[in-house]
């Protein structure tokens, strides 16, 4: 049940009919697992936490660096050579002290992976490396929890829904093979600073879909923005029935 102070914290969202009180306790109930606290992971654990999911984890072994804060909204100046994961804890604990934050200051690979995920409601993808998003991808799949993708390079960003739960869902691997996809990052390409946030809020957006009930996620869509020309496109995604991942 709400308390006083959820409810009133809380009471735009559970104004909405759609949404209502229902909605709020199954945000309040459910425990997000954010891989990735940079420019996309950032406004995912922000708007997440502001929302009131009641358990998030967020995990990234990277400390603050100056070139981050042009896009990493959840940092300042001041915490230069901070840890990431511990640094946006703290943002969202002074933000909402009602919801539980745990910061891993670590890669997570292997075994603690795959229980780290078996333990999530639903993961939050905001990595920036093919080799961290498949091994996830494998992860998700396997434990049947919902995945929410992400990218942003340069300009252009895309966002989609994978749940295994679901037999019309595709996976991350369906859309991308594991073989011959090259890291291309953005110290490298660069990004727009707004662009990370636009493709964050939207990741939020759709976990906080797949975890009320309301609302269609992009589940077999991928969503692709062209922020130069302000330009969003949807392609349809079929489930691969030869997929090494998921069509066992």
């Amino acid at each position: 049940m709400l308390s006083d102070d959820e409810l009133l914290r809380y009471s735009r969202q559970i104004l909405m009919p759609r949404f209502d009180i229902s909605g709020q306790e199954k945000l309040q109930s459910a425990r997000v697992l954010v891989i990735g606290a940079g420019g996309l992971g950032c406004p995912v654990a922000l708007y997440l936490g502001a929302a009131g999911v009641g358990t998030l984890t967020l995990v990234d072994d990277d400390d603050i660096e100056l070139a981050n804060l042009q896009r990493q909204i959840g940092f300042e100046t001041s915490q230069l050579g901070e840890s990431k994961a511990e640094s946006l804890a703290d943002r969202i604990r002074r933000i909402n002290p009602l919801v539980s934050v745990t910061a891993l200051n670590q890669r997570l690979e292997g075994e603690a992976l795959t229980r780290t995920v078996a333990e999530a409601t639903l993961v939050v993808d905001c990595t920036d490396n093919f080799n961290t998003r498949f091994a996830l991808n494998r992860a998700c799949v396997a434990s049947k929890v919902p995945l929410v993708s992400g990218a942003a390079i340069r300009g252009e960003g895309q966002v989609s829904v994978y749940d295994s739960r679901r037999d019309d869902s595709p996976c991350y691997h369906c859309l991308y093979p594991e073989q011959g996809n090259e890291d291309l990052t953005c110290s490298e390409a660069g990004v727009i600073a707004p662009l990370v946030g636009m493709i964050g809020a939207t990741q939020a957006m759709e976990a906080i879909k797949v975890i009320s009930g309301v609302g269609a996620p992009l589940i077999g869509r991928l969503l692709i923005l062209d922020a130069w020309e302000m330009q969003w496109r949807e392609m349809k995604l079929a489930r691969d029935p030869g997929c090494p991942v998921c069509s066992g």
